[in-house]
């Protein structure tokens, strides 16, 4: 069975806001309210790739402690943008 579009947009709205960390739910959250349902299918696909790294790591890179790895500095930057993370 196919999952449908907007089973998805809600699945990843789930998945951002349950993360296991207050910070990550915070950063996510609200970007996935706003913005997923707007991506294109590239940036999604990007946006879920995201979702299954854990929490440690995301919070260092939006944060920008460290650097992201290659696939997920553009999705990254889109998020930083939206909270005008500095």
């Amino acid at each position: 069975m196919t999952e449908t579009h907007e089973h998805r947009i809600k699945r990843l709205k789930m998945r951002s806001w349950r993360r296991g960390t207050k910070e990550m739910d915070m950063i996510l959250g609200p970007y996935s309210d706003t913005e997923i349902a707007v991506l294109s299918a590239e940036s999604l696909e990007l946006y879920e790739a995201l979702l299954d790294e854990n929490d440690q790591d995301l919070y260092v890179w939006m944060s920008r402690q460290t650097l992201p790895p290659a696939e997920h500095v553009e999705i990254i930057e889109v998020i930083q943008d939206f909270h005008k993370i500095a």
